[in-house]
């Protein structure tokens, strides 16, 4: 014991604390700071054929990057569309360091690679992936799986994720691939609707009218387009996607926004083009561009350009994948929906293959993988092509964005299902269905299609979607333009995974000329909260084609698949389905036309798939961290146990006192005092006034009291014990001291249980049914809190107060905000508390209320007492008197001659007057022989005289 004192002599807890934190950090350091593994880089340029008819050459620029150990499993990573090697240099490196050959390369018309852009043709640049892989298999530092077969995986983002998918489907040395938020169908991403969708769930009905060409996305076509013509990266998502324990900032939008919009400089090893780009079609190869033309000009395509778009997708070769496939697609992404996932997974699992599907919180609009993901990639790699770590299934994992911001961004969260819903030996899609209102409407499309709707801005989404404040923005709907059908308010959340459906009526205005090409529409789904505020999940809509619309105003139904997304719509937000004739990302219809729309169901089939919150895998030196950071938490509490046993402090002879103050000081360094040598005692059922001006040291008084700060001097009993931070005896107080919070979502009733519950005592101790009747809320307290007025809220803070009905309760300023009546109810709940036997002690600058109130009163000022006692003794402490008289002006004159008494005033059929130690009789005396009828006499109660008088003012 001696020892233990000599060491909280000479170091304090927190310094301990601090000491152990920092030999752990150097720990930590010291483990964390390995090298990462060395990666060398060989160039090489590789001819392979023209084409399969042609006796000319075109020459890919590569990249090889070795691993410190070979020979090892190749790794092939193609770019994205406008880019170039460089691209994936920092992706390259990460997988050379995880121990893969990677060969990065430039496709065929980008970087320094010759010949022309075939969208990802087989006969192009899908058998120039093939040469690559014939390369691989002469080098000796990678591993074969026979003559002219190497081991390797491909993975690659948007366009390199459609190769990866195309290779495999044509050339089985391809052992695994791994495609990012890459497409199935160019026709369905680009023309949304040309033919029949694929859904992101299994249970899709019947798409309805819908016309056999679909809707121009136009904005992102002439993105790609252009990438074409300049090779810049513009089709990619330039930055990480935020991952689930990571914070995002706002302010770094707008630098990003400038930065991305300043053209880098043209140089010969930056990737781009290595000559000028002759002619309107750029690198483009000719039919290519002759379908971009028709497409863009007319807005519809014709059956040259949709097998031009048919030919360079995925879908051609999806049938003959059966290579374990990890698909990898984000939620923030208009370019490529989630659908476009969907149908990959669909039809490679139709083969018999392993197929696992990640959503992730990025996409075209939000970013590219981050390092987790990458990581999980590579994991995939690393099993399928080594054997090694742990098998990654065939789940199905997506991320939520919380309502919770943090930094301005969502708190993100992965969720695991067992696997992906519908494919092969999965259950299907359990839906929610969500009932709709809302009349007939009538929407107009304006001439031209101008102006047009808001739902997104492709290109720019992956730096305005890392913004909270400008994303929610984006979205805008046009009076006139727009039909809305909504929900009820929710009762609980619903965390939409999919796509949702909804069958719509559309019918002409009879007199109102038709489009010879269908109505064209687009169908958005919102989150609404309670004050109107609207998101739009990844800012996607569903353009629809209704072809052969009758002009005489007959309906027509069609079943809308809205786009797929992730969103946990909480209780009281709206689900809000709006049908608009613009949006301009797409071709809109250019004849002016009129529609009716109504709802053909009025219920909204919301998909909802269930999972379990993920852990991510914790590195070693956060273990080694979080182990220190444990020992060192269990050091300090062994030491406060200690502290607190030593400085345990009962007077028996005090344990039935509720409260005494003994010589209170408390001071500042600079040399303030804000309360000094205060002294009292409170009994049972008293209810005390605490009184003094600002700055006299109530607050500072009361937060000692609570234990939130220890005095300089002197000490504080509760029941006998002494008041220290931590003590036990604090949890026979409750207080209301500068204000109390509570959650405005739950009922009144529901937050005291919860906080009841955060104590950790038994819950038939809480005792809330006879604190809430105390409070006086009566039947309000089943409502929610955001519907209370701020008397209410008052009233709830009290019973929360009450929780465990403390023997002493301590208030700061709880009337503050009430109305009289409420103020008079306050006074009430106050009164039957302490009448039960218990201490109330309340701060309050309403001195009115206070004499109305308390029956006992300390006075402050200048952080001193300067009175204590009954009510009534201080405020007649002056031997002021009132006399209620019939003749008052002439009972002034009799009380103005009588020795002593002065202060004479008159106030109706009252007169006051300070007697000055003459005693009261005496006074009455007078006045009934000089023939003053008097009713009433008695002190006169005014403690804001007495106070005034006792602070000197």
């Amino acid at each position: 014991m001696a020892s233990l004192n000599r060491l909280r002599g000479r170091w304090s807890l927190p310094a301990l604390v601090l000491v152990i934190a920092l030999v752990g950090a150097v720990v930590v350091w010291t483990r964390g700071g390995d090298e990462p593994a060395p990666v060398s880089t060989r160039d090489a340029v590789i001819d392979v054929p023209e084409s399969p008819d042609s006796d000319g050459t075109v020459q890919i620029d590569t990249t090889l990057y070795l691993p410190e150990r070979t020979p090892a499993p190749a790794v092939l990573l193609p770019h994205g569309f406008g880019g170039s090697k460089q691209s994936v240099a920092a992706q390259a490196t990460e997988l050379a360091q995880r121990g893969f050959v990677v060969l990065a390369y430039s496709a065929r018309g980008f970087g320094r690679s010759t010949g022309q852009i075939a969208l990802n043709s087989v006969d192009h640049e899908v058998r120039d992936a093939q040469k690559l892989l014939d390369w691989l298999a002469t080098r000796e530092e990678v591993v074969r799986d026979g003559g002219g077969d190497p081991r390797v995986g491909v993975t690659g983002g948007s366009y390199g994720g459609a190769l990866a998918l195309s290779l495999a489907g044509v050339d089985p040395r391809v052992d695994t691939i791994a495609p990012v938020i890459t497409y199935n169908d160019l026709t369905q991403a680009l023309l949304p609707n040309s033919a029949r969708p694929d859904a992101v769930d299994a249970s899709t009905p019947s798409p309805g009218a819908f016309a056999d060409n679909g809707v121009f996305k136009r904005s992102w076509a002439g993105i790609f387009f252009s990438a074409g013509l300049s090779g810049a990266d513009a089709a990619n998502p330039g930055q990480e996607a935020v991952e689930p324990g990571q914070e995002d900032d706002d302010q770094n939008v707008a630098g990003a926004a400038a930065a991305a919009t300043q053209p880098a400089p043209p140089q010969q090893g930056d990737g781009r083009p290595a000559g000028p780009v002759a002619g309107a079609c750029g690198r483009f190869q000719a039919d290519v561009c002759a379908a971009y033309t028709e497409v863009a000009t007319t807005g519809k395509a014709g059956p040259q350009t949709l097998e031009v778009l048919r030919r360079a997708s995925p879908a051609a070769v999806t049938g003959r994948i059966t290579q374990p496939t990890l698909i990898v697609q984000g939620e923030q992404d208009t370019l490529f929906g989630l659908d476009q996932a969907d149908a990959n997974a669909r039809q490679i699992a139709a083969n018999g293959a392993k197929v696992k599907v990640v959503w992730y919180s990025g996409g075209h609009d939000g970013g590219s993988p981050g390092p987790e993901l990458r990581g999980q990639i590579a994991d995939w790699l690393d099993f399928h092509l080594r054997g090694q770590g742990a098998d990654p299934g065939t789940g199905f994992e997506y991320t939520v964005a919380g309502a919770f911001r943090s930094s301005g961004a969502p708190a993100l969260r992965t969720v695991v299902a067992p696997a992906y819903p519908g494919l092969a030996g999965s259950p299907p899609v359990s839906r929610t269905d969500v009932a709709l209102s809302g009349r007939e409407q009538v929407v107009i499309n304006p001439a031209g299609g101008n102006p047009a709707a808001v739902s997104s801005l492709p290109g720019l989404g992956s730096i305005l979607s890392r913004s909270s404040s400008l994303s929610a923005r984006l979205s805008l709907d046009l009076p006139g333009q727009s039909a809305v059908f909504q929900s009820e308010p929710q009762t609980s959340q619903t965390l939409l995974t999919g796509a949702s459906t909804v069958r719509l009526r559309v019918a002409a205005v009879p007199g109102q000329p038709v489009p010879a090409d269908g109505a064209v529409l687009f169908v958005k789904l919102y989150d609404a909260d309670a004050n109107g505020v609207r998101t739009l999940p990844g800012s996607a809509v569903a353009p629809v084609r209704v072809a052969n619309l009758p002009a005489d105003g007959t309906p027509v139904d069609v079943t809308v698949t809205l786009p797929g997304a992730v969103r946990p719509v909480e209780s009281d937000h709206r689900f809000q389905v709006v049908v608009s004739t613009t949006d301009q990302a797409y071709a809109n219809a250019g004849e002016p036309a009129a529609y009716r729309v109504s709802l053909a169901s009025p219920v909204l089939s919301v998909p909802v798939v269930a999972g379990v919150n993920a852990t991510s895998d914790v590195p070693t030196t956060a273990l080694w961290g979080i182990a220190i950071v444990l020992i060192a938490c269990v050091i300090a509490a062994v030491v406060a146990w200690f502290r607190r046993r030593l400085s345990a402090d009962v007077d028996p002879s005090l344990e039935s006192v509720p409260l005494v103050i003994e010589g209170l000081t408390k001071s500042y360094p600079g040399g303030l005092t804000a309360v000094k040598d205060l002294s009292f005692r409170v009994e049972h059922g008293q209810v005390l006034g605490l009184l003094g001006p600002n700055g006299a040291g109530k607050t500072t008084t009361l937060r000692m009291l609570m234990g939130l700060i220890r005095p300089s001097e002197g000490g504080i009993r509760v029941f006998g014990h002494k008041v220290h931070p931590g003590a036990p005896v604090l949890s026979r107080i409750g207080s209301f001291v500068e204000g109390s919070g509570f959650l405005p979502h739950l009922s009144g009733a529901e937050n005291l249980r919860l906080y009841w519950a955060a104590t950790g005592r038994p819950a038939e101790q809480a005792h809330v049914e006879e604190a809430l009747e105390i409070a006086g809320l009566g039947n309000a307290v089943n409502r929610r809190v955001r519907t209370y007025s701020q008397g209410m809220r008052q009233r709830l803070a009290i019973a929360q107060a009450m929780l465990g009905l403390p023997d002493l309760l301590v208030l700061d300023e709880p009337a503050n905000g009430l109305d009289p009546p409420q103020i008079h109810q306050m006074r009430e709940v106050l009164r039957r508390y302490a009448a039960a036997g218990r201490t109330v002690l309340v701060s309050s600058h309403l001195l009115a209320e206070v004499e109305q109130t308390c029956s006992h009163v300390v006075v402050m000022h200048k952080g001193s007492l300067v009175a204590a006692g009954p009510v009534e003794e201080i405020a007649t402490g002056g031997g002021e008197a009132s006399f209620r008289v019939d003749r008052p002006d002439e009972a002034a004159d009799v009380l103005r001659g009588l020795s002593g008494v002065h202060d004479v005033s008159v106030d109706g059929e009252q007169v006051h007057a300070s007697l000055n130690g003459t005693p009261r009789a005496s006074a009455l005396e007078a006045l009934v022989a000089a023939g003053v009828a008097v009713d009433q006499a008695g002190p006169r109660r005014r403690l804001e005289d007495a106070f005034l008088e006792l602070v000197g003012e």
